[in-house]
């Protein structure tokens, strides 16, 4: 059954909690750039996030392992002065918080001070809890990520499906129940199975956003350039294709082509 969706003026940490009180699912995709930032929040989504997945789409790399602090402010400073209502959320990339409480609070004050963003976000559970604990400590609202985590690909060796088993099921849990216990504000869940997600999501009491993890989750989150149909080859069975932009874009620069070459473009009434 759907829920009335509330008008919010400014989507806030809190307003995602109550948005899983009163059962409104919440709308979460990425966004690396002002344009695009721009539509996006007169959209009326609720939560932006600037993704190392920069890495993969923006800059071409294989994994989002090589994107840099800087690049990640850059993207998220272009996003911010774009935005007028949603949460802007921006993803600590690999080698910035994994090792050092201290250089993690120190990347993640970086980013609130020179991006403007609302709150960080870290993959992992036990592993990195000093460095939330720090990072919360400062008053830096952090999001937490469970599931795949892509910054540890060269650690899984893969992208399928994580915890179909049980010790990694049971691990991912009292992960979720730990960053929740230490004040994580909300949880990406990625590419782990519907059912566990639900157990998840009905466990704890900050929203539980999916991306892979079925419906029985608090919101979803996907790539912007996948969903419109950017990035063509990139096919999971958890992406949907709102649009197919990579044909109409194409079939677009041809036309531009074929009408410079013609002599078609300018017209009389397209000069000076």
């Amino acid at each position: 059954m759907s829920v009335a969706k509330k008008e919010y003026k400014r989507v806030t940490v809190k307003s995602l909690i109550d948005m899983k009180r009163n059962g409104e699912k919440i709308s979460m995709l990425t966004a690396y750039d002002y344009t695009m930032a721009k539509i996006l929040d007169n959209s009326g989504v609720d939560v932006l996030l600037v993704g190392d997945s920069a890495s993969n789409v923006m800059a071409g790399h294989e994994t989002t392992v090589p994107i840099t602090l800087d690049q990640m402010i850059y993207h998220a400073s272009s996003v911010v002065r774009a935005i007028k209502r949603c949460l802007v959320v921006v993803d600590l990339p690999f080698g910035s918080y994994q090792s050092d409480p201290k250089e993690a609070l120190r990347s993640a004050i970086r980013i609130m001070k020179e991006s403007g963003a609302h709150s960080v976000k870290m993959e992992g559970g036990k592993e990195v809890k000093e460095s939330i604990k720090r990072i919360l400590n400062a008053g830096i609202p952090v999001m937490g990520h469970l599931g795949l985590t892509p910054q540890s690909i060269y650690k899984f060796g893969t992208y399928t499906v994580r915890a179909k088993e049980e010790e990694e099921a049971l691990k991912l849990k009292k992960d979720a129940l730990l960053l929740e216990k230490i004040g994580c504000f909300a949880l990406v869940l990625e590419k782990v199975p519907a059912k566990l997600a639900q157990e998840v999501a009905e466990s704890i009491s900050i929203p539980v956003i999916g991306i892979g993890a079925g419906s029985g989750v608090d919101g979803q989150v996907l790539v912007t350039h996948d969903m419109l149909g950017m990035t063509h080859e990139f096919n999971p069975r958890f992406l949907r294709r709102y649009l197919n932009m990579y044909d109409e874009m194409t079939s677009a620069f041809k036309s531009y082509i074929d009408d410079v070459k013609s002599v078609d473009f300018p017209n009389e009434s397209e000069q000076y």
